[in-house]
């Protein structure tokens, strides 16, 4: 979603970068021996340092190009992360040790520290990024980028480093997703496979380019698939965020939050 608001490029590979930061993250404590929280710090520089490297030696190759093609190329990388990955880590399923254990009691429910974290760095985040490209010059800079990269580039913007900067935000973030995400879901190679095409489906029906609309769309996928799950027959939970998916492309593209884009060719 960073990357398509900023460069319109829709990035396939975004779930394998989180399983790249998950794997990282799980060899700094396990291997080296480091503490939570400075390996999680070491994922974000390494996985994002990564995006950025991508993006100037690969990426920035397709900028202009048909979305099909970009789709093709993000597909293919990804496929070629969990290749690396199979074969630097292996096909084992790990854990990863987190401060985040126990329950918590609140009025009869029980809460798990794991599910709270993840709530609460995902509102953290969020909040972080709207301020971030709503009222700093980066962030407005990138949205200009997006609208129109020669007229970015006329007004002394370096649309090439904006680039380089999206994506290494992006695979940051995704990096520490995968973080927070590996002690529920385990980590291995395919981690991030079921991840991104749910987080493609909340991004549509929240609106692409709207930070709010992925948090919107994010949280109103989780609730259906909790609801398909708890009264539709086996298998329609797993469907169900794609079925919604499809609806909302039918009947409003541009998603909750988004708004429809003209440009003039």
């Amino acid at each position: 979603m960073l990357i398509y608001k900023a460069t319109e490029l829709v990035n396939f590979a975004q779930g394998d970068l989180l399983m790249l930061g998950a794997f990282v993250a799980y060899m700094a404590v396990a291997w080296w021996g480091l503490d939570y929280w400075l390996s999680f710090l070491i994922a974000a520089l390494v996985v994002g340092a990564f995006g950025a490297l991508l993006d100037m030696t690969v990426l920035r190759r397709v900028i202009g190009q048909p979305q099909f093609a970009v789709v093709m190329l993000t597909i293919g990388l990804g496929a070629m992360f969990r290749t690396f990955a199979s074969v630097t880590w292996g096909s084992e399923i790990y854990t990863l040790p987190t401060p985040f254990s126990g329950v918590t009691q609140i009025a009869g429910v029980t809460l798990s520290h794991q599910y709270l974290s993840i709530i609460a760095a995902t509102l953290i985040l969020c909040s972080v990024l709207y301020v971030f490209f709503s009222h700093t010059r980066v962030g407005v800079a990138m949205q200009a980028t997006s609208q129109n990269q020669l007229a970015a580039y006329c007004m002394g913007i370096p649309v090439k480093l904006i680039f380089s900067l999206v994506w290494a935000i992006s695979a940051a973030v995704a990096a520490a997703a995968g973080i927070l995400l590996a002690p529920v879901t385990l980590i291995d190679t395919n981690m991030g496979l079921a991840v991104a095409l749910k987080a493609f489906a909340a991004a549509v029906v929240g609106g692409f380019g709207s930070i709010p609309g992925a948090l919107a769309g994010g949280i109103t996928i989780g609730l259906i698939e909790l609801y398909a799950g708890a009264t539709m027959p086996e298998g329609i939970k797993n469907t169900a965020p794609y079925i919604v998916l499809l609806i909302m492309l039918a009947v409003r593209p541009q998603g909750l939050f988004g708004t429809p884009v003209r440009k003039r060719v």
